[in-house]
């Protein structure tokens, strides 16, 4: 079987080494240290159900310097993404390997207890501090999505996944990061979170070595089966393909039916046609949006920035704090990411514009308030 080589540019390593890390995790800042890769097939096979595995891989770690109160984080930290029963599975064999231990005389290092929450801790605001923090944008005002449909399964993932468990400091925020896409990578048909939790790893500041690191312990501890999971997931965050894979004929894409553009987001008369998206998961969107006279966008951001070319009519463009200025047609405008901005028609002329922008976690754009007509 083919595995395909990944190639990033290593991101701040410097800061990598000033987070700090819990012992005996920190060895090195360019590869995983031998606390981390333990760490990987512990929580990959309490995900997975293979308990004879994980029998041996707790002996692992714990010979290798992890402590117990750090195992025991692993598997807590595992019930949030493979569920109570894989967790409660693994917690039984851990103290099945800990009484066989003592009966041998081993005695293992208990290691720090978490810290405590004070009475009056604000769960809420700490999560979405957290999950901000880890996807790279802030998204606790989402438009769409599952927190709009379901708003409970967002509100237990800020005040209990991103506050009561990542407030534990007896792993650091790499460290569960690292438990996390072990976990996924056990697990079939979870690539979409598997993805969106590699983008996370490189934003804590795991490095592209480290990460190769994590793939190496897949395929020589785990499986060839998650290893090739996590390494194309890898592979599509980098937009790096198999070779086999790369379409060698021009594709074209027809002019499609246009919509209208919604009411809560467009004053006015707007529609969006000949819709187009990168070939590769979670890169660039975009389409031709045409507006009436004086019509606009609400105000918006994009995480990863807009680029707008005005192909016909007279335009507008405005970021939060800024004058309007007028765009043309041939004029290319550039937005960078996370700026409030809005745009639209002038008042006497419609204007159309090919709008572009880059994917993160499968959002390209976040909605606020209508502009007014001030």
């Amino acid at each position: 079987m083919k595995t395909f080589k990944v190639t990033i540019p290593i991101l701040v390593v410097a800061f990598v080494c000033m987070i700090g890390i819990s012992s005996p995790i920190a060895e090195t800042c360019e590869t995983l240290s031998t606390g981390q890769r333990k760490i990987i097939p512990i929580a990959a096979f309490t995900a997975n159900g293979n308990m004879p595995k994980l029998e041996a891989a707790l002996v692992e770690g714990l010979d290798a310097g992890l402590t117990v109160n750090e195992i025991k984080e692993i598997l807590v930290h595992s019930y949030a993404y493979a569920g109570f029963p894989r967790a409660l599975n693994g917690i039984s064999m851990f103290i099945t390997v800990m009484d066989r231990r003592k009966e041998q005389g081993i005695k293992d290092e208990i290691g720090k207890e978490a810290t405590a929450m004070s009475s009056d801790f604000d769960k809420n605001t700490y999560g979405h501090k957290v999950r901000n923090a880890l996807v790279g944008r802030d998204i606790s005002k989402r438009t769409g999505g599952y927190p709009v449909f379901v708003p409970i399964i967002d509100q237990f993932l800020v005040d209990h996944l991103f506050a009561d468990i990542f407030y534990r400091d007896v792993l650091n925020h790499q460290e569960r990061e690292l438990v996390t896409i072990s976990i996924l990578a056990a697990m079939p048909g979870t690539e979409p979170q598997l993805n969106s939790h590699l983008r996370v790893s490189m934003n804590v500041g795991l490095t592209k070595t480290q990460i190769e690191d994590y793939l190496a312990v897949l395929r020589e501890e785990v499986s060839e089966e998650s290893a090739e999971r996590a390494t194309k997931s890898f592979n599509d965050l980098l937009g790096i393909g198999p070779v086999e894979n790369i379409e060698k004929a021009v594709k074209v894409i027809k002019k499609g039916k246009s919509t209208k553009g919604s009411a809560d987001y467009f004053t006015g008369n707007v529609t969006v046609e000949s819709r187009f998206s990168s070939e590769k998961e979670n890169s660039y969107r975009g389409g031709i949006v045409n507006f009436d006279a004086g019509t606009r966008t609400a105000w918006h951001t994009h995480p990863l920035g807009q680029t707008l070319i005005v192909t016909s009519g007279r335009g507008v463009v405005q970021s939060e704090g800024e004058a309007v200025q007028q765009i043309l047609p041939g004029d290319v405008v550039w937005i960078p990411a996370n700026v409030r901005h809005w745009h639209g028609a002038t008042p006497d002329s419609p204007m159309s514009h090919v709008a572009i922008s880059d994917s993160m976690n499968d959002s390209t754009v976040e909605w606020m308030e209508k502009v007014s007509d001030e």
